[in-house]
C-alpha cells in the first residue's frame, strides 16, 4: 500500500545500507521503497537480522543510507548533514526503545520537559505534566526513574515521545522488556495516543498479534520488502 502523495509523510526511494565485515561488504538493507501517510499505524517485522532496526534508523534520520533518499515530512533527510537531521528529529520525530532510555538523574517530570527545553519552549512543565496526566503518572511525576516499575518507565518514555506532538513516532519493540500484561497495556495506550493526537506510529516488533493491531504490515527478509499488506 502506498500513501497519498498528498498526505505522505515519510517516503524511501530505493533505500540500502552497506557496511564492511571481515567477509568483504554486507548489505543490510536493498531497495527499499515506501511511503507511510499522516496518522498510519504501521508495523516492521522481520527475523532477526533483517534490517528492521536498520530501517527505523534511517527513516528516523538516526543513520545515513548508502544509498537513495528518505523524505519525512517534506525534508529530504538524506541531503542534510547530521545536525542537519538532528534539527528535523528534534520538530518531527519521537522514540520510544524498548530500553526507556530516561535520564536516570532526571525525575518523570524532568525526562518529559527535556525535548521541549531544548527546543527552547516556555510552556515545557505545564506540556509535560499534561502529557504525564494522559499516560497515567501525575502522582508520579517526582519520582526518579530507579523509583518506576519497568511498566511506569515505559509510560515516561511514551509521554517524553509524545510531549513534542511529533509527526511519526518510532517504537523499536516498545514491549521487549516488560511482562505480557504491562505490555498490552503499553500498546493500548500507544494507539490511544495515536488516535488521540493523529501522530503516525512505526512500530519495529517481532510480536505478530501486535502487528495485527496497525493498520499496516511491512515484512523485510534479508534487507528486503517481501510483503507490505493492509
Amino acid at each position: 500500500m502506498q500513501a497519498d502523495r498528498n498526505d505522505t509523510v515519510l517516503q524511501a526511494e530505493r533505500l540500502g545500507k552497506q557496511v564492511s565485515s571481515p567477509e568483504g561488504t554486507l548489505a543490510i538493507l536493498s531497495d527499499v521503497t515506501l511511503a507511510i501517510a499522516r496518522g498510519e499505524t504501521v508495523a516492521v517485522m522481520g527475523a532477526s537480522g533483517a534490517g528492521k532496526s536498520t530501517l527505523l534508523a534511517l527513516l528516523a534520520g538516526l543513520d545515513a543510507p548508502t544509498s537513495g533518499t528518505v523524505r519525512l515530512a517534506g525534508k529530504e533527510l538524506t541531503a542534510l548533514d547530521e545536525d542537519g537531521r538532528a534539527a528535523v528529529r528534534a520538530r518531527h520525530v519521537g522514540f520510544v526503545f524498548q530500553s526507556f532510555h530516561l535520564v536516570p538523574s532526571l525525575t518523570a517530570l524532568e525526562n518529559v520537559m527535556l525535548p521541549l527545553e531544548l527546543a527552547g519552549r516556555a510552556d515545557a512543565r505545564a506540556a509535560a505534566l499534561e502529557v504525564l496526566g494522559r499516560v497515567g503518572l501525575a502522582a508520579r511525576v517526582g519520582h526518579y526513574p530507579k523509583q518506576l516499575s519497568g511498566g511506569e518507565q515505559q509510560r515516561v518514555a511514551i509521554a517524553r515521545g509524545f510531549v513534542t506532538r511529533p509527526d511519526v513516532l518510532f517504537a523499536d519493540e516498545p514491549t521487549g522488556n516488560l511482562d505480557t500484561h504491562t505490555g498490552e497495556r503499553i500498546i493500548d495506550l500507544l494507539f490511544d495516543l495515536n488516535r488521540a493526537t493523529g501522530t503516525t506510529l512505526v512500530l519495529v516488533t517481532h510480536e505478530r498479534e501486535l502487528a495485527t493491531r496497525c493498520a499496516r504490515v511491512i515484512v523485510l527478509d534479508a534487507g528486503r520488502i517481501v510483503a507490505d499488506r493492509a
